[in-house]
């Protein structure tokens, strides 16, 4: 199966074009549920590829405004590329999508989800069972971690989930990037010199910039709402056991729209299934 029979064609794809701002992509992101966005420029009436913009990217930089900025180069695969390679090189890269190109120009993408899709269709091998699979580390929060908290949680742990524990230390549920991103909205002020901008000393703020000279300045942040992350989580989450195979695996992400699920053996929490660890058993 090569790249071309699972890709995103270009003609389904949302694109930014340089010049524009991080506000479309968050629009995007949050109205489609996309987890990036190619960005393209035109050159003397041909579209270019030139890289993307990933989620991660706005909430690492929520102080800059410009897509060239933004914006991150990823390995990209040509459209006769094999689907296992490319598999291979998204787990190799720590990339969770690849451009595919002809030349400058963009023709498709292809995604951690396209290829789980395939194993959901059992167009590739899905016989594994997922207790082989699964990564045992599970990062958690507190069902009355502040979001904002939580958030950083997920950022510093390098995976865009976290199970939510209750008091008794069982699981609650789960948050994402997307729930977090879904009420995120960036707010625009001014600040003195010398001031902390958007309450940057702050244990529960994202950090802005600081101050410097004497005027004011413009800034920009990414705003959270403070509330418990029991009220933005998802309740009752699925869930599988070790025994199930990639391919019903890959059937349940599909199904649900989710990119992980946690692995259970009766109530115990034991791992967590994320969709990338089914492309590592291939």
């Amino acid at each position: 199966m090569n790249v071309s029979d699972a890709m995103t064609p270009r003609s389904d794809l949302v694109v930014v074009e340089i010049p524009g701002s991080r506000n479309d992509v968050l629009e995007y992101i949050q109205e489609h549920g996309f987890s990036s966005v190619p960005v393209v420029k035109d050159v003397d009436g041909d579209e270019v590829y030139r890289g993307l913009v990933t989620r991660d990217d706005l909430i690492e930089q929520p102080d800059e405004d410009q897509l060239a900025l933004l914006m991150r180069e990823v390995p990209t695969v040509g459209v006769d590329k094999d689907i296992i390679d490319a598999a291979g090189t998204m787990v190799a890269e720590s990339s969770r999508r690849l451009p595919v190109v002809n030349g400058d120009s963009l023709v498709g993408i292809l995604t951690v989800t396209d290829v789980v899709r395939a194993i959901a269709r059992g167009e590739i091998d899905g016989d594994a069972e997922v207790g082989g699979l699964a990564t045992r580390a599970v990062n958690a929060t507190h069902t009355g971690t502040p979001l904002p908290v939580a958030e950083r949680e997920i950022g510093l742990a390098g995976v865009p989930y976290a199970v939510v524990l209750d008091d008794d230390a069982r699981m609650a549920g789960i948050l994402t990037e997307v729930d977090v991103l879904g009420v995120a909205r960036v707010v625009e002020g001014e600040a003195s010199t010398g001031d902390s901008i958007a309450e940057q000393d702050s244990e529960w703020s994202w950090e802005g910039i600081k101050a410097t000279g004497a005027r004011y300045l413009p800034t920009r942040n990414v705003e959270i709402p403070a509330e418990a992350t029991r009220h933005f989580m998802t309740e009752d989450p699925v869930t599988v056991s070790g025994a199930r195979t990639a391919k019903e695996v890959a059937q349940e992400l599909i199904s649900n729209d989710i990119e992980q699920v946690p692995l259970v053996s009766g109530t115990d929490l034991e791992g967590i299934v994320r969709d990338v660890d089914l492309l590592e058993g291939l």
